[in-house]
């Protein structure tokens, strides 16, 4: 699946975008679910075990910011665990055997999507190796103005970020960190069925939607089978080794890897927006203005 200049590029930036990776009729498909889930949330006044909202959420006008675990609650989000053309991306770059973790689609809606601040997914799962990565699936075109995911070049092969407030875990970083350059970032853009992968150790975040254009991006946790979570698997073993997608489970393999936990836990449980509520300062705004998008000619 992969070039070796694609895969040259993955070690050296700490992420890629895959083209055409899914085909018109899947990306519809996923569209049209999304839709449906979203026309549900009318009857939601809070976050759930499956809705995370927006904070200008109403029953009269949905917005969602996130679908939890979206692979558990439709057979179209859950038949991308197992996708051959994802995972034959994923084994050009790991081997054969990979195991996969949780998803959640981020959606940032025209006009008003949520930003998500700079982080670090290795903060909120370190485990005994860093072959880990988010597989970003694109149901919209990615563009500069609707948020696209933006990635530190390089920062995968540096120090891991404190993302605590007052020894409190946040699960973002200090905008004004002085040791990271967010200028660097580079967009990760693409059309409507491309992927998005990046590793685990990269900083990244993503501005608002300030366009007239959807933005949503279903994310999958995936790992090599040798990497183990360092704060434990509650569900057990055999449910660890049922999260097996391709190749054979193995025992773990052990790296010399920076490592902060996150812990004491953030004040604000239930997403990563909800965490980095406990910010004391921002890199991204919103404006206090939403804006509505305009109606679809």
């Amino acid at each position: 699946m992969l070039s070796r200049t694609q895969i040259e590029q993955y070690n050296e930036i700490g992420a890629i975008v895959v083209p055409d990776i899914l085909t018109a009729d899947e990306v519809q498909r996923l569209r049209r679910v999304t839709d449906e889930f979203v026309e549900r949330a009318r009857g939601v006044t809070a976050h759930t075990d499956i809705y995370d909202l927006e904070d200008s959420h109403t029953p009269d006008n949905p917005r969602v910011r996130r679908i939890k675990a979206a692979h558990l609650h439709h057979p179209e989000y859950a038949r991308l665990v197992r996708h051959p053309r994802i995972l034959a991306v994923l084994q050009d770059l790991w081997g054969p055997d990979i195991r996969f973790d949780t998803a959640k689609l981020n959606m940032k809606c025209a006009g008003f999507g949520a930003p998500v601040e700079w982080h670090q997914d290795w903060a909120f799962y370190p485990h005994t190796n860093d072959d880990l990565a988010a597989v970003g699936v694109m149901f919209d075109d990615m563009e500069m103005a609707n948020g696209p995911l933006m990635i530190v070049p390089g920062s995968h092969r540096g120090p891991i970020h404190d993302h605590h407030t007052d020894g409190i875990f946040c699960g973002a970083m200090d905008p004004a960190n002085p040791d990271v350059d967010y200028g660097s970032a580079i967009p990760l853009t693409g059309k409507a069925g491309s992927i998005t992968v990046h590793h685990v150790r990269a900083v990244h975040g993503s501005a608002p939607n300030v366009s007239d254009n959807d933005r949503r991006l279903l994310l999958f946790q995936f790992r090599t089978a040798d990497a183990w979570p360092l704060l434990g698997f509650p569900a057990g073993i055999e449910k660890f080794k049922d999260l097996m997608v391709c190749g054979q489970h193995r025992e773990p393999r052990l790296e010399h890897l920076p490592v902060r936990l996150p812990l004491p836990p953030a004040t604000l449980q239930g997403s990563l927006y909800e965490n980095q509520k406990g910010m004391k300062s921002r890199y991204f705004t919103v404006s206090a203005q939403v804006r509505e998008p305009e109606p679809a000619k």
